[in-house]
């Protein structure tokens, strides 16, 4: 695990970057990545949910398929999450069950976070996993740029 400020701050900025992609298609600006233990980025993504019309396309879940088929094994052992809003439900799941050892995120999600906030899907010890979780890593950054695509949305009109 990667655990200097330095290297969790220079992480989160690349998960950073894959909301801002996301944000430019127009989806909810969040971002993910994956390392692995030797500190390599086996998957990069963001929010597809609307551009790919599916329910599941959250960063999180893209990148833990990107960084599966990078291994070509779903066990994600020893790999690290990064991801800009703390996970819901269905992600942390998802996680649980790639086995990834660590997540690291940025800020916390107040009505689905499942990493600490609403519960703690992703280190609870009555399943056969257990991640460690690292929160707020970069938080404001990551909170800013939800909070300003929000905003933006709602000043058209959006839901």
């Amino acid at each position: 695990m990667l655990d200097t400020p330095i290297d969790l701050d220079r992480y989160m900025r690349l998960a950073l970057d894959q909301a801002q992609a996301a944000r430019a298609l127009n989806e909810v600006p969040v971002g993910a990545i994956v390392v692995d233990a030797d500190g390599r980025v086996i998957a990069a993504e963001h929010n597809r949910r609307q551009s790919a019309a599916d329910p599941t396309a959250h960063a999180e879940i893209l990148a833990l398929r990107q960084a599966a088929a990078s291994r070509n094994d779903w066990r994600l052992d020893g790999c690290t999450l990064f991801v800009t809003l703390e996970p819901c439900p269905m992600c942390a799941g998802a996680i649980v069950n790639a086995r990834i050892a660590t997540v690291v995120y940025g800020c916390p999600d107040p009505k689905a976070g499942a990493a600490g906030t609403l519960l703690n899907l992703c280190d609870d010890p009555r399943l056969n996993h257990r991640a460690q979780i690292i929160p707020g890593v970069l938080a404001a950054e990551c909170a800013k740029i939800l909070s300003d695509f929000f905003q933006q949305q709602r000043a058209a009109g959006k839901k």
